[in-house]
């Protein structure tokens, strides 16, 4: 079973967050924030939205920076990612 997104929506799997500081200090699960960085593993067509035609830039495999809290998380055959809009992805990271 797949997840596919409809409209202009795209599904992401968060990319872990740094578990040290660059100085070499260790974080506990309390002091991490929520990780931005993403990679897209399910894009939509795109399409009408709002009456607007939505192109969709994003592609399966790009690396992204998103939101911080946008989308909704879900959990999938005990992997968790998120759902959101395209507009909620701030930049690919080349």
């Amino acid at each position: 079973m797949n997840i596919k997104p409809l409209g202009d929506r795209v599904v992401i799997k968060m990319v872990e967050a740094e578990e040290t500081t660059k100085s070499g200090i260790i974080l506990t699960a309390g002091a991490k924030e929520k990780p931005q960085m993403a990679e897209i593993v399910a894009v939509g067509p795109g399409g009408m939205v709002d009456g607007k035609e939505v192109k969709m830039e994003l592609k399966v495999g790009d690396k992204v920076i998103t939101s911080k809290y946008a989308g909704t998380e879900i959990k999938f055959d005990d992997v968790e990612y998120t759902i959101l809009k395209q507009s909620d992805v701030l930049a690919i990271v080349d």
